[in-house]
């Protein structure tokens, strides 16, 4: 174990206090391990918290601080900024409000502008939707689009995470029938580049191994099932290999996430978003962590909702956050031991 003082400050975001962000957060910080990967800080609202601690069956210490430097980081003890002062109770915590929607945007910029400062090693965060963003006025769709603005990130990219198999999407949250024409070379090589860097330095693998997904069935057969394959996808997986990276495609989409899983692959660059995330969350629904790669700080999330029907009523699962909290605790050390 590491000693305490070389743990990584790992900034928590409370995600919508109308969700069940604060649940699995004092959930996932009853696990006395996470004390010994890194130090946990609370960016959110006390007055939220101690009404989650309901659900627990300890009663941890609240620890109202002001600078990360003056956390304890102790189990049993929730080291807290807080950022808004929302006063409900139980009943009120129904849907998201305008309150609601500003407090969980200024929770992000806040773990933003910390691990920007270098004074927190990077972030996790509980979920937040677009129906609550809306209603604080705010121009972002979600945590991605506000961390590149805030970050002054042009080039990012999703990776969804888990011990057995790892995808990043080239697009996002686009129509299905809108995936051909968002597809360019520049755009793919780009996602593949971002996948190596990510690769080697936030999880320490020495040559990463990258598999590129076809777009259509059997990677298109020749251009008898579409030309993607043919004109964007091969050009841009040709270039990336001129570029010294090891990377192999485009492949057939139905056997590529198997061989992945297998270990032949580190990781698999899909097209679109479903794409990736149904082999994916077949396999890490409960453990698979969302995190940003191209950004200057490292960010993890859970990769699942707010899930406003079983807030609140003691139910959800904390899995997926708690191992956020530990990819982050894994990427800050890795990157802590390439500085050094």
């Amino acid at each position: 174990m590491k000693h305490s003082h070389t743990l990584p400050i790992i900034g928590i975001t409370m995600g919508d206090p109308v969700g069940i962000g604060p649940e699995i957060l004092v959930k996932a910080l009853n696990d006395p391990k996470i004390y010994a990967l890194c130090k946990p800080l609370i960016l959110g609202d006390s007055n939220i918290i101690k009404q989650a601690l309901k659900f627990l069956n300890g009663n941890p210490e609240i620890n109202i601080i002001h600078d990360p430097k003056q956390g304890k980081y102790l189990f049993n003890t929730l080291d807290i900024i807080d950022i808004s002062n929302i006063n409900m109770d139980g009943s009120d915590l129904s849907g998201p409000t305008i309150e609601t929607g500003i407090a969980m945007q200024d929770y992000i910029i806040k773990g933003i502008d910390l691990a920007l400062a270098n004074r927190i090693s990077g972030i996790a965060t509980c979920p937040i939707t677009k129906t609550a963003l809306k209603l604080a006025g705010s121009q972002f769709h979600g945590h991605t689009e506000l961390l590149a603005h805030q970050t002054m990130t042009e080039d990012y990219a999703m990776m969804l995470a888990g011990e057995k198999l790892k995808v990043v999407l080239v697009t996002i949250h686009i129509p299905l029938s809108q995936v051909s024409g968002h597809l360019t070379i520049k755009g793919i090589i780009e996602k593949i580049r971002l996948t190596h860097t990510s690769l080697k330095e936030r999880f320490n693998i020495t040559h990463p191994r990258i598999a590129v997904a076809g777009l259509n069935p059997h990677a298109g057969e020749a251009s008898m099932f579409g030309h993607e394959e043919e004109d964007i996808i091969a050009p841009a997986v040709r270039l990336a290999k001129d570029q010294g990276l090891e990377v192999l495609g485009p492949l057939p989409p139905d056997t590529v996430f198997y061989q992945a899983v297998k270990g032949r692959y580190d990781a698999v660059v899909c097209m679109y978003h479903d794409q990736g995330l149904i082999p994916f969350k077949l396999i890490h629904f409960k453990d698979g962590v969302n995190t940003t790669i191209g950004l200057p700080i490292i960010r993890t999330s859970v990769d699942h909702g707010t899930a406003y029907d079983i807030a609140w009523k003691g139910i959800a699962d904390a899995s997926s956050l708690t191992e956020a909290i530990k990819m982050a605790a894994f990427q800050a050390n890795n990157k802590m031991f390439q500085n050094n």
